[in-house]
C-alpha cells in the first residue's frame, strides 16, 4: 500500500494502549536490572572462575616449593612441584580462553536477538502509534548505545561470578593457617563493593542522562537536516547552529560526569584493595619474625604458610577490582538493555506488517462490508467510533463527511489495516481483514494522506517506491493521468516535496496511489484541504479521473467535493 510512513498520527486517529495491542502469546516485559543471561554465557563465566581458582594449588606449590629450597632440599625438591605449576598454569590459560570464547559467542548473540527484536517491533508498529521513538534515536540506540551491552555482558557478568566464588575459596583456604589474616580479608573484601555500589547507582543515572541527551541530540540533528531547506529560506540559520550548539555543549557535560565517575571508583578501588593486601602483608610480616603469634591458632606460621597466605592475598581482591572495574560497563550495559526492550516492548502493531503477500492478480475494484465497528481512542472513556456499519459498492465513489474529531480519519485508518478494532469487521472482496489476511489486502488498496511525503529521488522513484509491480511504463501512466504528462519521470525531488507546489506535490502522491494496477480500493483523507479554490478544483478533476474504474471512499470538509461522489455518508 502506498504512501505509509512514519508520522504524526492524523487528527482523530487513535492508537490502542500498548497493553491491549500485546498479543496473548506475547511475554511481559522483563524487570529492568534482570536481564535474561544464556546458559552459554552462564557456563562460560562458571568454567572462567573455575580457572581463577587455580590459581590455588599453584600458590601453594610455589610457596611450599621456595619453603624447601630456604630449607636447604636443593633444586631437584622443585622439580615437581614447577612441573604441576606448569600444567596447572596451560590449564588455566586453556579454561580461560574456552569460557572467554563461550562468553562471546553468547553475548553476541544475545545482542544480536535483542536488536532484532527491536528492529522487528519498529517494522510491526503501527505508523498510527504516536508513542513510537524519533527516527534518530532509535537509530543513535539501535547502532550506538546498544554496543554498550557487549562490555556489561563481557566483563561484569563473568566478574561478579568469579567475585561470588573465588574470595569465598580463598578464605577457606587461608582460614587453617590464619583466622587473623582471614579476618582482615573479611572486612576489607565489603568496602569495595559497598563504595563501588554508592558510586556505581550514581554512575548508572549519568550514564542514561547521558544515552538520553544523545538520543535527544540526534533527533533535533536529523530533524534539521530534513528542514535544511526552509532553514536557510527562513533565515534560521544561525539560531539553528546556536541550538545545536547548546545541544553539544548539553551532551559534553553529560559525558564528563560519567568520567568523573569513572576516575573516581577507580581511586576508590585501588585505595581499599591496597589497605587490604598492605594489612594482611604486615600481619604475615610480623607472625615470620616472631615478634606477634596472634591469629594463627596459637603457633608460628612457617614461610611456606605466611608465603602461601601473601599469595592469594591480591588474588583475593583481584575479582572484587574486576568487578567494580567493570562497574560502569554494568550501568552503561544495564540502561541500554533497558532501552532496547522498551523500544521492542509491545506497542499498536500493523497487522500482517512481515507477510510478504504476492500482488494479486484482480484488478477489478473490490466491494467494502463493514460490520459493528467500535475504536477508542489510548486512555479515552468514551470510543470513537461505536456500533459503525456501512457498505459501499464495488466501483462506488463515497465521501465521509463530518466535523472534527467525528472519526472519519479513524475510520479510514481501520478499513486500511493501520490499526486494530476493538470489536467489529471489515471485509475487503468477502475477505476480513485480519492478520492472515491484512498484507494481501493492503495490497489493493492505495491511501492518500493529509500531508503525503516525497522523498529525496526522482519522480519515477517517488511514484514507484520500489514497488515490483510498478514498472517504467505504468509510472509514466499515472504521470499521465495525473496531470503530470509533460514531466521527465528522472526529474529530481527534494525531501519533503522541496521544489513542488502544493497542488504538484499532491498530484505526485495521486500518481502514487494509482500507480500500481492492483491498488483498485483507494483511501483519501482530505485530499484538497489547505488548497485554494482554483487548486482544489484541479485536484478534484484529477482524483475522479485517476480513480474511475476504481473504489473511492474520501473523509472530507469540501462540500464541493462531496458532491462529486456518488454518495455522501456522515458521522
Amino acid at each position: 500500500m502506498p504512501d505509509l510512513h512514519p508520522g504524526p498520527a492524523p487528527e482523530g486517529v487513535a492508537t490502542r494502549p500498548a497493553t491491549e495491542a500485546r498479543p496473548a502469546s506475547a511475554p511481559a516485559p522483563r524487570r529492568r536490572g534482570a536481564p535474561s543471561v544464556p546458559p552459554a554465557l552462564r557456563r562460560g563465566a562458571l568454567v572462567q572462575a573455575l580457572a581463577a581458582l587455580l590459581w590455588l594449588p599453584q600458590a601453594g606449590l610455589l610457596a611450599f616449593a621456595v619453603q624447601g629450597i630456604a630449607a636447604g632440599e636443593g633444586v631437584q625438591a622443585t622439580l615437581w612441584p614447577a612441573a604441576l605449576v606448569l600444567l596447572l598454569g596451560l590449564a588455566r590459560a586453556g579454561l580461560e580462553a574456552w569460557g572467554g570464547r563461550r562468553v562471546f559467542a553468547a553475548a553476541r548473540a544475545l545482542l544480536s536477538g535483542l536488536r532484532a527484536g527491536a528492529l522487528t517491533a519498529l517494522a510491526t508498529r503501527s505508523p498510527l502509534d504516536a508513542t513510537r521513538p524519533a527516527s534518530g534515536a532509535a537509530a543513535s540506540l539501535l547502532v550506538e548505545q546498544a554496543d554498550a551491552v557487549l562490555p556489561y555482558l563481557l566483563r561484569f557478568r563473568p566478574a561478579r561470578l568469579r567475585a561470588a566464588l573465588v574470595p569465598p575459596a580463598i578464605l577457606l583456604a587461608v582460614l587453617p593457617f590464619s583466622w587473623s589474616a582471614a579476618l582482615a580479608l573479611l572486612l576489607a573484601a565489603p568496602l569495595i563493593p559497598l563504595f563501588m555500589a554508592l558510586i556505581g547507582w550514581r554512575a548508572q543515572a549519568a550514564s542514561e542522562a547521558q544515552m538520553l541527551e544523545l538520543g535527544g541530540m540526534n533527533s533535533f540533528l536529523l530533524d534539521r537536516l530534513r528542514g535544511l531547506a526552509s532553514i536557510r529560506a527562513l533565515g534560521a540559520s544561525a539560531a539553528t547552529a546556536e541550538r545545536l550548539r547548546l545541544q553539544a555543549e548539553s551532551l559534553r557535560a553529560r559525558t564528563m560526569a560519567v568520567l568523573r565517575i569513572a576516575f573516581l571508583s577507580s581511586t576508590v578501588l585501588e585505595l581499599f584493595s591496597a589497605l587490604g593486601v598492605a594489612l594482611v602483608a604486615v600481619s604475615i610480616g610480623f607472625h615470620l619474625l616472631g615478634e606477634i603469634r596472634f591469629g594463627s591458632w596459637g603457633r608460628q606460621l612457617s614461610l611456606g604458610e605466611g608465603l602461601f597466605i601473601l599469595l592469594l592475598a591480591p588474588a583475593f581482591f583481584e575479582p572484587l577490582r574486576e568487578m567494580c572495574a567493570a562497574w560502569h560497563d554494568r550501568a552503561a550495559g544495564e540502561a541500554a538493555l533497558a532501552a532496547l526492550r522498551a523500544l521492542a516492548a509491545p506497542a499498536p502493531r500493523l497487522p500482517g506488517a512481515l507477510d510478504g503477500a504476492p500482488a494479486p492478480a484482480s484488478t477489478r475494484p473490490p466491494g467494502l462490508s463493514v460490520r459493528g465497528l467500535r475504536f477508542r481512542h489510548a486512555g479515552a472513556a468514551a470510543p470513537a467510533l461505536e456500533d459503525v456499519s456501512l457498505e459501499i459498492r464495488p466501483g462506488e465513489h463515497v465521501a465521509l463527511l463530518g466535523p472534527s474529531g467525528a472519526g472519519k480519519s479513524s475510520l479510514l485508518a481501520l478499513l486500511a489495516g493501520l490499526a486494530v478494532p476493538e470489536a467489529g469487521q471489515i471485509r475487503l472482496d468477502g475477505r476480513p481483514m485480519d492478520e492472515e489476511n491484512a498484507a494481501l489486502l493492503r495490497r489493493r488498496i492505495a491511501w492518500v494522506g493529509q500531508a503525503p511525503h516525497l522523498f529525496a529521488g526522482s519522480l519515477r522513484a517517488n511514484v514507484a517506491l520500489g514497488r515490483p509491480g510498478v514498472t517504467a511504463e505504468a509510472t509514466a501512466r499515472a504521470l499521465r493521468l495525473a496531470g503530470l504528462a509533460g514531466w521527465d519521470p528522472a526529474r529530481p525531488v527534494g525531501e519533503g516535496g522541496h521544489g513542488l507546489s502544493g497542488g504538484e506535490a499532491l498530484r505526485l502522491a495521486l500518481a502514487r496511489a494509482v500507480a500500481d494496477p492492483a491498488a483498485t480500493l483507494v483511501l483519501a483523507d482530505e485530499p484538497t484541504a489547505h488548497l485554494d479554490a482554483a487548486t482544489a478544483a484541479a485536484v478534484t478533476e484529477t482524483l475522479l479521473g485517476l480513480c474511475q474504474g476504481r473504489t473511492l471512499l474520501l473523509a472530507t470538509h469540501d462540500p464541493a467535493l462531496a458532491a462529486r461522489m456518488d454518495r455522501v455518508i456522515t458521522l
